[in-house]
């Protein structure tokens, strides 16, 4: 069983940063993509980001291009999302997803098997 463990959200003021983590229960294949989403206070779950796994190609939703960076670590298994220059709108659960599909067309939260347990984010203005 796929299991995908978050850490580093919290509380920070408008115009801060944090950095968030998300280690794979399973070794993640070249072949695969890890992503992350966020659920934003009532409402649905939204993509972030990607990363394809096999050379670090990676994507961005529009709100969060220029501010926002995915990376990994492949030797320890990792996938990060360091968040600079926070907004209230950033406010939200995020989640790491593993996508087994690789480098979909399109990225509907519906679509993904693989979900960790999500971390807050709070940014106050």
């Amino acid at each position: 069983q796929v299991q995908l463990h978050e850490s580093g959200g919290g509380s920070v003021q408008a115009g801060e940063s944090l950095r968030l983590s998300c280690e794979p229960s399973v070794r993640v294949a070249t072949a695969y993509a890890m992503e992350w989403f966020r659920r934003p206070p009532g409402k649905e779950r939204e993509f972030v980001a990607r990363i394809r796994w096999r050379d670090g190609t990676t994507d961005y939703a529009d709100s969060v291009k220029g501010r926002f960076t995915i990376s990994k670590d492949n030797d320890k298994n990792m996938v990060y999302l360091q968040m600079n220059t926070l907004k209230s709108e950033d406010t939200g659960v995020y989640y790491c997803a593993l996508d087994p599909m690789g480098w979909r067309s399109a990225q509907e939260a519906r679509d993904y098997n693989y979900w960790g347990q999500g971390t807050q984010v709070t940014v106050s203005s």
